[in-house]
């Protein structure tokens, strides 16, 4: 049996193919593209992708990319590996997904890296203990990358008076545009740019209600170019005025 344990170094070119074995990714160092079934998703250190058996994949790094692969064996040794972890494990393959590391993972990842892991016993415990511990992700171990929305936040607050795009944040968040516009709408229940305006009108209120900053500096600061845009913004958003908000002070 081959080791199921590999560290591949991914440049720039684009690879795309399928292959009949589940497949984990996990980060190193570096960041890679990797795009599964159409879902995309950014691996980094700390984090894996998850390619389920027959899924057609692509992945490529711009910069270069090392990760730790473990290309999943067959069901007769997961069955005899794994015991009371198989059923989870089973759930975990099935779908493609980007999942974050504990810090216990992120380690016994960094030790295999570091290991000879084209001796069997090393590779193949090592992979066996990977899946058993991704399987117990029910204890709380693992769970799926969450967003940063505090680092979120900031930014917006930092760059409200310049425009923002969907990929500056999607990048804070470590993930493709696509995978993060989904993301962060299943999170919110708003879209990216949604959530954009509605914090700078929130902040453009808060500057309303405590400084005196005149009316045309405070939409400057939020990204509005025009007075009468910032002030009807500010009527579809909360039903007033800039003047009657600024006679509304907490």
């Amino acid at each position: 049996m081959s080791s199921p344990l590999s560290l591949r170094h991914y440049s720039h070119e684009l690879l795309s193919h399928r292959h009949a074995h589940a497949q984990l990714v996990f980060g190193l160092s570096g960041q890679l593209d990797v795009e599964v079934a159409g879902r995309g998703s950014l691996v980094t250190r700390q984090t894996l992708a998850v390619v389920p058996s027959e899924a057609q994949h692509a992945c490529g790094s711009k910069a270069g990319s090392q990760c730790l692969v473990l290309d999943v064996p067959p069901e007769h040794w997961l069955q005899q590996q794994l015991g009371q972890h198989l059923d989870a494990t089973r759930r975990l393959l099935e779908n493609p997904a980007a999942l974050s590391l504990s810090p216990a993972q992120g380690q016994l990842v960094s030790w295999l890296a570091a290991s000879p892991i084209n001796d069997p016993v090393i590779a193949q415990q090592g992979a066996a203990l990977l899946l058993a511990s991704l399987a117990n992700s029910a204890a709380g171990q693992l769970a799926p990358a969450g967003l940063p929305l505090a680092a979120l936040d900031a930014h917006i607050d930092r760059h409200a008076a310049h425009p923002l795009q969907v990929g500056d944040l999607a990048r804070l968040a470590g993930l493709s545009v696509a995978r993060f516009h989904v993301r962060f709408l299943s999170a919110t229940g708003q879209t990216p740019m949604d959530y954009v305006r509605n914090r700078r009108l929130q902040l453009a209120r808060h500057l309303l209600q405590h400084s005196r900053l005149p009316i045309g500096e405070i939409a400057a600061r939020v990204g509005y170019g025009s007075q009468s845009a910032f002030t009807a913004a500010l009527s579809r958003q909360f039903g007033c005025t800039a003047r009657a908000l600024r006679r509304l002070r907490e």
